[in-house]
Parts: C-alpha cells; sequence; structure tokens
C-alpha cells in the first residue's frame, strides 16, 4: 500500500468534513446554518449531495394511510429493513435483486460496503417520510392508462433481447446509471447516490456519481423541437423566489421513466432549506400514460464527498463471457 497517499486521502477527507461544516467522530452537531446567496443573488444550490434513504418510493402496506411516523415507529422499520436487507446474510432479499442470487446460488458479487442505501426514512420538516410519493396522499403511483398498458406490453414482447451487445441494458452498457439515478426523476438507488452540483448564472451543471452521468441544465432557454432526443432529455431552468425550478422534455425512447410516453414531461424543483438540506420535489406528467400527475419529495442532504470514479466497466469481462457463451451454444446447435 501507498501510506502516503492514503495518508494525504485521510487528511482531504477529515478537510472535506471541516469545510462542509459538519461534525466530525466525537464533536457536537451544531444547529444548520442559513443557506448562502450566489452573487447573483440565488440560493447557492452547490456542493456535494446525498439523497440515499431507506424510505420507498411508493408507501409499504405497513404504514397504510400514514404518511409519517414517529421517531419510535421509524426505529423499528429502520432496524428491521436493515436486518432483513443486510445482504452479507446469503439469504437476503436484496441480494437477489442486486443479481447476485441468494442461499446457495449466491455468487458474492456485493456485500453490505458496497451498498449506500441511507440508515434511515427520509426526514422532511423533522418528521420522517413513509414514502417518496406525497401525491396522491396514499403515497402510490397513479393507475396507469389502457394505452400505456398495450404500449408497454408491447415494449416487452420486442424489446427483451439479449443476443447482441447493443440489445443489453443501458445500465450494463454503462450509458445512463440504472433506477433513474440520473433521471429527471432522480431516485436513490442500491449504491453510488452522491451529486455534485455546479451553479452559474447560466447553467446548472448535476453530476451523478453513477456512470459519472452530467445533467446539464440551460437557465432560461427554450426547449429544441420534439424531433431531438436526449438521454437525459432536455433541462431548462428559472428561479421562482427562492426555487431552482427544472422543466425536462425530449425523452428518448430508452430513457422514459417508468415506462412513460414521448409526452413525459417531468417539473423538479430545488429548494435549499438550510445549509445541509436541499429539498427535492419532481413532478410526473404524461397523460397518456398515468390517470393523473404525482408528485415525490424527499430531501438531498449534504455529504463530504468526494464523488468517486464510477469505474463501470473497468475489470468487466461479463460481456464478453456471456456472449461468447451465446455463441458457443448457437455453434453447437447448428446441424452437423
Amino acid at each position: 500500500m501507498n501510506y502516503g497517499l492514503f495518508a494525504s486521502r485521510a487528511a482531504a477527507a477529515v478537510l472535506a468534513v471541516i469545510l462542509s461544516g459538519m461534525p466530525l467522530p466525537g464533536q457536537t452537531s451544531k444547529p444548520p446554518a442559513k443557506a448562502t446567496l450566489t452573487p447573483d443573488g440565488h440560493p447557492d444550490l452547490q456542493g456535494i449531495w446525498t439523497n440515499a434513504t431507506l424510505t420507498p418510493m411508493q408507501r409499504p402496506a405497513a404504514f397504510a394511510g400514514k404518511a409519517t411516523v414517529t421517531e419510535a415507529e421509524a426505529r423499528e422499520y429502520e432496524k428491521k429493513d436493515l436486518s432483513v436487507n443486510d445482504i452479507d446474510k446469503p439469504d437476503a432479499p436484496l441480494l437477489a435483486a442486486a443479481g447476485s442470487g441468494s442461499g446457495a446460488t449466491a455468487v458474492g458479487g456485493y456485500n453490505n460496503l458496497f451498498m449506500d442505501r441511507g440508515s434511515e426514512l427520509a426526514r422532511v420538516d423533522g418528521v420522517k417520510r413513509t414514502s417518496l410519493i406525497v401525491d396522491p396522499a396514499d403515497g402510490k403511483v397513479p393507475p396507469i392508462t389502457d394505452e400505456a398498458r398495450k404500449r408497454n406490453a408491447a415494449m416487452r414482447m420486442t424489446g427483451m433481447r439479449f443476443d447482441n451487445v447493443k440489445d443489453r441494458p443501458l445500465s450494463e452498457r454503462c450509458i445512463v446509471g440504472f433506477g433513474s439515478t440520473s433521471g429527471p426523476p432522480m431516485l436513490p438507488v442500491l449504491y453510488n447516490n452522491n451529486y455534485q452540483i455546479v451553479q452559474t448564472p447560466d447553467t446548472v451543471m448535476i453530476l451523478v456519481e453513477m456512470d459519472h452521468d452530467a445533467r446539464i441544465v440551460r437557465m432560461n432557454g427554450t426547449h429544441p423541437a420534439k424531433t431531438v432526443h436526449l438521454w437525459l432529455g432536455d433541462s431548462i431552468g428559472h428561479w421562482e423566489g427562492d426555487t431552482l425550478v427544472v422543466d425536462t422534455t425530449n425523452f428518448t425512447n430508452e430513457t422514459r421513466f417508468a415506462g412513460t410516453s414521448e409526452d413525459l414531461h417531468v417539473i423538479e424543483r430545488f429548494r435549499r432549506v438550510d445549509a445541509n438540506t436541499i429539498l427535492y420535489k419532481a413532478t410526473i406528467d404524461d397523460p397518456t400514460t398515468f390517470s393523473k400527475t404525482w408528485t415525490m419529495e424527499f430531501p438531498f442532504v449534504r455529504t463530504a464527498g468526494p464523488v468517486y470514479e464510477y469505474a463501470c466497466h473497468e475489470g468487466n469481462y461479463a460481456m464478453t463471457d456471456i456472449l461468447g457463451g451465446a455463441r458457443k451454444l448457437e455453434n453447437e446447435a447448428k446441424p452437423k
């Protein structure tokens, strides 16, 4: 090990914590400081943030009818969640969901150190939330339309091909992160939930830790023609008081969120509520897919960082092995 490099990184990490205003271990935390302003007078959203949380997107049955919970209820849920989804246990459901199998079939591709799910439910206005969805009030995704049901069924019939490298999922090909981590909407996923925001009067850049996706928000601009499609959509921003509002359209047919159509329209709101928190709200609008618009709200919490390199394909031999094995099976099946 290069101990000099290790020591310099450790010192840098401590310095980053000090500069962030977050308490070091053993220190008493201070009350949240007020957020600062940029030279042009708008709230300063810059820094490194995380949206990792145990709060699911849709409200679990255990919390039906309860948008928030007491601290005691939250602790009980958090303790159970962290225990059930302890992927260092061979029978953890989350291990299977991560693609590593479970029990005797586990391949050891992940462990707890690899994960970044957070340890608590999301806290907004001092109270812990039971779902990211705040509208509808039941915390559930609204019913989809018949049109969307037929469209998505057709896409599953034609899109589930894995015989060519170009047919593999976008996240597997390291084009965009999985689970809408890049967004919009920008959702917490299993790991790499850090974001870095850089802000100027004309542009806001959001660097997503997973896959190093970079969202560029052009301030006070206009969307291009509908024929222009971008991996992360086209994002236009403007200020409404102390809230940055980001309007995104022009998605590709491969990255539209949750099976939506080319009419998908996402409106995000970023409001700096204190020095260590951005309250993030995203409204999903697609009348051809959902019976009504719906909204998620959850905090992005300041973190010391850094945003690490996401070496998506470094040392990854799986793609070659998977496709090579498929070709071998095809050749063996040919008539002799």
